[in-house]
């Protein structure tokens, strides 16, 4: 059976980067660009605004002049603004080919910010198609506001679409801009645009002001659109964008008559590195990408999926080059405990998961982070075990910060019955104790995992003596290790987080 294509644009460059305090550089946006492209598969990627600022300038050139050298440039595309050419001057000397022209899909838009008649606007648009075809500029033609348009004069919206009809129009792109629709009216309003108008290539661009933004998007498909608009973890003004790895799950279980381009398996990585350069942070429980979404922590749940995957739906995180977790913490039972075990390599008689369970809940209670790299200690403490020693040692440091001079970290390390001194510089505090710590472990031939994450965690309300949480992941070539610290100095708690890893790469 053939299924209805339906094209991806993503817009993380351009409408993602209007999420407040989010700007992106030339250099990462590039690397976002090759990404998107060529590691996820989207179709088009809609990268910058005309005549923002220089900084866009130069990201635009870095962009079109690879998408050039690799044959991408026509899914390159800007947003452009009825101008007088301006806007197409400035295209042309960034080297790119296609525009997305705002225009007004409201009559109160029209009406209240231009303070013009329809047909004003057609004519400086028609202007604008007429420059950017004799520039050999393709154009797409956004209808801001067009959902208030459809609600409030859809009259309006169908002259304008019917004066499209006399344009070398290529794409109408048709905008929540408000992000106002509920699916009901996103099905009407879309399915009617597509039956009126089928000589159209439509795409629906959703917003998630009332976090409906996946939902619209799937009945715009059903209604039959051709293409969507989306961005890297639902970034965007105000609530955001429809975020795109939800949007794809979602069509790939749920609109089994459609088919993108877009590779699941990436998503997740893709997600994490838009993550570290906007800094902007994906919540734990965001669908698909967020850190939690696969981990169960209920007891009963481990335990369902122990025996018939009772707890399981479509969503497998392998779809998505992640893993099931368990975690551990007050409602985790010996069920999770088990699971972690497993992971673990480690086994205890039904007695001993009682008595480490017991444990684990205590600990819970008094809302410490217990991860599955803990679990040695726990059970050594617990049972009164040598499963766990501490074979590397962390003897002692000094750590230097002056004004004016770079952070240094001199540290006494022992490794088995040897110990070795190492002196390092770094950019702060931990990173000149990891930088010698480094020095230590190329000197022993031995390689340190990467710290791919820090978080630091003080209760709210504390002064400024309270003990302070620092957990830190690590990534090895097969696996990643969370570990924790705890100390009322920050560096401090980091250094004992550490020492644990240390520990546990050495079992």
């Amino acid at each position: 059976m053939s299924t209805r294509f339906i094209e991806i644009m993503d817009t993380t460059l351009r409408d993602g980067e209007q999420t407040s305090g989010v700007s992106f550089s030339a250099s990462e946006k590039l690397t976002i660009a090759q990404l998107l492209i060529e590691e996820l598969g989207v179709d088009r990627i809609e990268v910058a605004s005309a005549r923002v600022s220089d900084g866009e300038f130069e990201a635009v050139q870095k962009i079109t002049q690879w998408a050039k050298a690799n044959g991408y440039i026509e899914r390159v595309e800007m947003l452009t603004f009825v101008d007088g050419g301006k806007s197409i001057q400035w295209m042309k000397d960034a080297g790119a080919t296609v525009q997305n022209l705002l225009t007004k899909g409201s009559l109160n838009h029209l009406t209240h910010q231009l303070k013009k008649t329809p047909e004003q606007h057609f004519q400086d648009i028609a202007a604008s198609f007429a420059l950017a075809q004799k520039e050999h500029i393709v154009t797409n033609i956004y209808l801001e506001d067009w959902s208030n348009g459809m609600r409030n004069s859809p009259e309006y919206v169908y002259q304008f679409l019917d004066f499209l009809k006399t344009q070398p129009v290529k794409r109408v792109l048709l905008p929540d801009t408000l992000g106002v629709l509920i699916p009901s009216e996103a099905y009407t309003y879309l399915s009617t645009l597509c039956a009126k108008y089928p000589e159209f290539h439509f795409d629906f661009h959703a917003h998630n002001d009332y976090d409906l933004g996946v939902a619209n998007v799937l009945e715009g498909v059903k209604a039959g659109v051709h293409g969507l608009h989306l961005t890297m973890n639902g970034m965007g003004e105000r609530a955001g964008n429809a975020p795109l790895a939800s949007v794809i799950a979602v069509l790939n279980d749920y609109a089994p008559d459609t088919h993108t381009n877009v590779k699941e398996a990436a998503l997740y990585k893709v997600s994490k590195l838009v993550e570290t350069f906007s800094g902007f942070r994906i919540p734990v429980n965001k669908p698909v990408v967020g850190d939690n979404v696969f981990t169960q922590t209920a007891g009963i749940h481990a335990d369902g999926d122990n025996k018939k995957n009772l707890y399981f739906n479509d969503l497998l995180p392998e779809r998505f080059g992640r893993k099931r977790k368990y975690a551990l913490g007050k409602t985790s039972g010996k069920a999770n405990i088990e699971k972690n075990l497993q992971e673990l390599g480690l086994k205890l008689n039904p007695e001993d998961v009682k008595k480490v369970t017991q444990r684990i809940i205590i600990l819970g209670d008094k809302k410490e982070i217990v991860t599955k790299e803990d679990l040695p200690y726990i059970i050594s403490d617990v049972l009164d075990s040598n499963l766990y020693q501490d074979k590397i040692k962390v003897k002692s440091y000094v750590l230097t910060h002056a004004k004016g001079l770079k952070p240094s970290a001199t540290l006494a390390i022992e490794i088995g019955d040897e110990q070795i001194e190492q002196h390092a510089q770094g950019d702060g505090q931990f990173d000149a104790f990891m930088n010698a710590l480094r020095a230590v472990y190329e000197k022993k031939e031995k390689t340190l995992p990467n710290l791919i994450d820090y978080a630091v965690r003080i209760p709210p309300g504390s002064n400024s003596d309270a003990l302070c949480e620092t957990v830190i992941t690590w990534k090895t070539s097969t696996k990643e290790i969370v570990t924790r610290g705890l100390d009322s100095d920050q560096t401090v708690s980091a250094i004992k987080a550490t020492e644990k890893m240390l520990n546990i790469i050495e079992l």
